[in-house]
């Protein structure tokens, strides 16, 4: 394909990284985004969220006069769709009475009917926001084809999923394989050009719908494992087990890698994606049903722990340590740590919260502290919600000379017990209820 300009539509954690990557490739770039917040921020050199690399690969895209940014699509060799996908809010399915999510395609329908008058023949399309089986040619296609142009005849049109972790997207746009699925042979290979641009990992050409169920079986594969080790670290609580050990044991067998559990499942991938398959085919996918329900109910596990800890949570101050849904990053979209923060206030806790990649968030109902040591200074309990490098590296000395609490709750296996305790702690752990069976034993 002759690529003279590519216009990226949706400036988020993907859309932003790709289109930038793009523009250090020489090409010319429109990034276009409806919040005009977006577009003047990014205008004035500067960018809206967090990832390592980002602001520096913006800065030199707009520097070189590849990249600009706008409310609204232009003429273009190739359109690339890379809005959110949310589910509907209050709008559910239900299949023998079980309720499932259901995918809110409302900024893809936007996004692509806002190409449609300036699609051309020749022109390339693609997908890349993650979608239910079949959207490329049950819904995208009808909508482009209102242009008068027949899809995979007088325009390419392919689906393309992101593959990449949060914190290193820069890299893994680059270096990871890539799935292009058109709707005809010919619009895969469209696709193939148009990411051979940059991409240096292995490009596989297949269908669309075998492209979209790629993406979904992976992070589905992710979440039903989660799962697992989700319930393993309830089994364990009730059998008196440390769950971490448990797993470190039972990971020396060969064929055996059980994943880390935690207060749930978030971000806009492993907890959205797989409700996809159960809208899609409700009748065909109990494992995955059941998998969601054990991952989101996960945080409510958690507050169990920490009443455990606490006793009762009226007028219990609790320091929330992280609300991100993974470590070090700024996501904080499907976060479990947020489930965690409301359950608590919902049974009187007065909850600080302290997101230090994200210290300005604005979370509806969740008080954020100014400060780390804001947070903690007053607390009764201190609760480990993400991983961050930050609270891993937390002297629990230092700690206790800022803070009158001396109860901290680990939910993540990120803290030790032993360097806790010694500073005159009492430490409770997620999934490690062994000691605490052996006392009330003895």
């Amino acid at each position: 394909m002759n690529l003279q300009k590519i216009c990226v539509i949706g400036l988020g954690y993907i859309g932003l990284p790709t289109a930038s990557t793009f523009a250090a490739r020489g090409i010319n770039v429109l990034g276009v985004d409806i919040n005009s917040h977006i577009i003047e921020t990014l205008n004035r050199g500067e960018i809206h969220i967090h990832e390592p690399g980002l602001h520096e690969a913006v800065k030199q895209a707009l520097g070189s006069g590849n990249f600009k940014a706008a409310t609204k699509p232009e003429e273009a060799d190739a359109f690339i769709i890379a809005v959110p996908t949310p589910f509907k809010e209050n709008e559910f399915g239900e299949y023998n009475g079980a309720k499932y999510k259901l995918a809110d395609m409302r900024a893809v329908i936007s996004a692509a009917e806002s190409i449609v008058p300036f699609l051309k023949k020749g022109n390339l399309v693609v997908l890349e926001s993650t979608s239910p089986p079949r959207t490329t040619t049950d819904l995208i296609a009808p909508i482009l084809e209102r242009s008068g142009l027949k899809a995979g005849i007088d325009f390419h049109l392919a689906y393309s999923p992101e593959r990449v972790l949060p914190g290193q997207i820069m890299r893994e746009l680059i270096e990871n394989a890539r799935v292009i699925g058109g709707v005809t042979p010919e619009s895969a290979k469209a696709g193939r050009d148009l990411y051979a641009t940059f991409v240096k990992g292995q490009i596989i050409e297949t269908d669309a719908t075998t492209a979209e169920m790629v993406k979904l079986m992976e992070n589905t594969y992710r979440d039903v494992n989660i799962a697992i080790a989700n319930e393993f670290s309830r089994l364990a609580d009730k059998f008196g087990v440390d769950v971490w050990e448990a797993i470190e044991i039972a990971s020396l067998h060969p064929r055996v890698k059980i994943l880390s559990p935690g207060p749930g499942v978030g971000g806009h991938c492993i907890s959205v994606d797989p409700w996809f398959f159960v809208e899609a085919a409700p009748e065909l996918t109990p494992l995955i049903y059941h998998s969601r329900q054990v991952n989101d109910a996960q945080p409510h596990f958690v507050v169990e722990l920490i009443k455990r800890a606490l006793g009762d949570l009226k007028d219990k101050k609790i320091a929330a340590l992280g609300l991100a849904y993974k470590p070090d990053v700024d996501d904080l979209r499907e976060s479990p740590a947020n489930e965690v923060v409301h359950l608590l206030q919902h049974q009187g806790a007065q909850v600080k919260a302290w997101e230090p990649f994200k210290p300005d968030a604005n979370m509806p109902g969740i008080h954020m502290a100014a400060s780390f040591e804001d947070s903690i200074k007053d607390a009764d309990a201190l609760v480990l919600l993400v991983n961050h490098t930050a609270f891993k590296n937390l002297n629990p000395e230092e700690v206790a000379k800022q803070t009158k609490a001396r109860i901290v709750i680990d939910t993540v296996n990120g803290w030790s017990n032993e360097d806790w305790t010694n500073a005159g702690f009492q430490f409770s752990r997620l999934g490690d209820n062994k000691s605490k069976i052996v006392n009330r034993k003895s």
